[in-house]
């Protein structure tokens, strides 16, 4: 898997990490939301540099201009619901992408740090010689991306698999590269050392569904 890990280099983007890691700043949802929108674009910006392009002529009011348009056609899958604010940053650069949802939620049948990933929810268009992009903004285990992995085999073969973080651990970056083809590339804002023993990463953020759309039961 290629690796691509934007927090060791000076850049815009590092401002907006360190606001969604903020206890006083996080607290405004909507502010919280945008700073993962925006985290989304600089990566799906960074991204559409590896895509396939061919040659275009645009006619302008005063004449003609050869241009380069992506030839390669987009399925954008989001985990629900923290995928959504990212998910929506990544579509406001690749607009003419096909969109997919998968729902992946933590299940502890004992009650105690043991969990397994379950998918009940999952809709997507047929995925054969197309550019799969997987958006989960939270890389903890790696789990989660590994059982949409296996969702996804019966909807086609993509011709490239590109995941889009922005916080992972090292755990579940090695994780999906062991789990995932090859050539898939990893666009991930920021990597973190450690994990608690409930699977969330540390220093991490916390819960990225509820800063963004509230606690849940």
């Amino acid at each position: 898997m290629i690796i691509h890990q934007f927090d060791q280099t000076n850049s815009i983007l590092n401002s907006f990490i360190a606001e969604i890691r903020d206890v006083n700043i996080q607290k405004d949802a909507m502010r919280f939301r945008r700073n993962i929108e925006r985290i989304g674009e600089v990566l799906a910006y960074e991204m559409s540099k590896t895509l396939d392009y061919e040659p275009k002529e645009v006619t302008t009011p005063l004449g003609i201009k050869k241009s380069f348009q992506c030839s390669d056609k987009l399925v954008l899958c989001s985990v629900l619901r923290a995928g959504l604010p990212l998910h929506h940053g990544i579509l406001s650069y690749f607009d003419g992408a096909e969109n997919a949802f998968i729902s992946a939620y933590r299940n502890h049948p004992n009650n105690d740090d043991e969990f397994e990933v379950i998918v009940n929810y999952f809709a997507a268009p047929p995925l054969d010689d197309k550019i799969l992009v997987l958006t989960d903004p939270m890389l903890a285990t790696g789990k989660t991306l590994e059982n949409v992995l296996n969702a996804l085999k019966g909807h086609g073969s993509p011709k490239q698999i590109h995941i889009i973080s922005v916080i992972g651990s090292k755990t579940g970056v090695a994780k999906v590269a062991e789990t995932f083809p090859d050539n898939t590339q990893l666009w991930i804002a920021a990597v973190d050392e450690g994990l608690t023993s409930k699977g969330y990463i540390v220093p991490g953020l916390g819960d990225a569904g509820d800063l963004s759309y509230g606690a849940k039961l």
